[in-house]
């Protein structure tokens, strides 16, 4: 602000200030002039500061919706989504591999495919696989096996939100480095880990978090999505309701219009 004190500074997707150091909107509303958030939540946190905020949509809609396919469900495919990050795939993948073959005990005719992110997880996937007969990893194919899956397990990130657009009912399992589960304890400050139910304000999706990330437990639930009809019929409806939240397509073009508008108010605020 000091070098440009004419410029305006608009912060395009806001920073999860919502999730750890909520304390840095007040040094944020000293430099900027306004926040485009893509989560409709978000802009209740900066209304208590002197920091605009407003909200536009999230861009990843526009994405998904050129990747429909209008698949049909099968219902013996179970979707794996171990991570985009080496170190993440390392930690899930294997707990995933079990659940598989828990399941498989239960109902030989499942399948399972795993969305590998890159060529090379997919090959860090293959190497610990033991058994491939019920196991296919498909590089690239999120979209494609979240339209195909009847249920999925999914690692948390991005693809829990991508997983209800897709209205692909799943379990959240997250699991990484002992110290790094401690240090996120102390700083992270939200009641969910999936954005889905963060969008929710409730449990939509369970969450099998570090130490509670067990085979056994992970399969009881991905059975519960499977052969209860009413449970699986419940979380679709429940992801229609948090989809509606992101605000359809055309985030792009109400961030470019808030922008505009910005511009057009004049000076930067010299209150900051």
């Amino acid at each position: 602000r000091g070098q440009s004190p004419t410029q305006k500074t608009i912060y395009y997707i806001s920073p999860q200030v919502w999730a750890w150091n909520r304390g840095r909107i007040k040094k944020m509303a000293r430099f900027i002039d306004l926040v485009l958030c893509i989560f409709p939540f978000e802009t209740d946190l900066y209304a208590a500061s002197a920091l605009r905020a407003v909200f536009v949509g999230h861009p990843m809609i526009e994405r998904l919706e050129t990747q429909k396919i209008g698949a049909q469900r099968d219902p013996n495919l179970i979707g794996l989504f171990p991570g985009s990050r080496l170190r993440e795939v390392r930690k899930i993948f294997p707990v995933m591999i079990e659940a598989a073959r828990l399941l498989l005990q239960g109902n030989p005719t499942l399948r399972f495919q795993v969305a590998a992110a890159s060529e090379e997880l997919a090959r860090e996937m293959n190497e610990q696989l033991t058994d491939r007969r019920a196991i296919e990893i498909a590089v690239g194919q999120t979209a494609d096996i979240m339209q195909r899956a009847f249920v999925g397990i999914v690692a948390s990130g991005s693809a829990t939100l991508e997983a209800a657009y897709f209205r692909m009912p799943f379990v959240l399992i997250y699991k990484v480095a002992w110290p790094t589960y401690v240090a996120a304890r102390v700083v992270v400050n939200v009641d969910y880990l999936g954005m889905p139910n963060l969008l929710a304000g409730k449990e939509v999706v369970q969450e099998f978090i570090q130490h509670e990330a067990k085979p056994d437990a992970i399969t009881k639930a991905v059975w519960l999505l499977m052969e209860d009809a009413p449970a699986h019929d419940r979380m679709i409806s429940d992801f229609d309701a948090i989809i509606s939240k992101l605000g359809g397509t055309g985030a792009s073009e109400r961030a470019a219009q808030a922008i505009l508008e910005e511009l057009q108010t004049g000076a930067p605020s010299t209150t900051r």
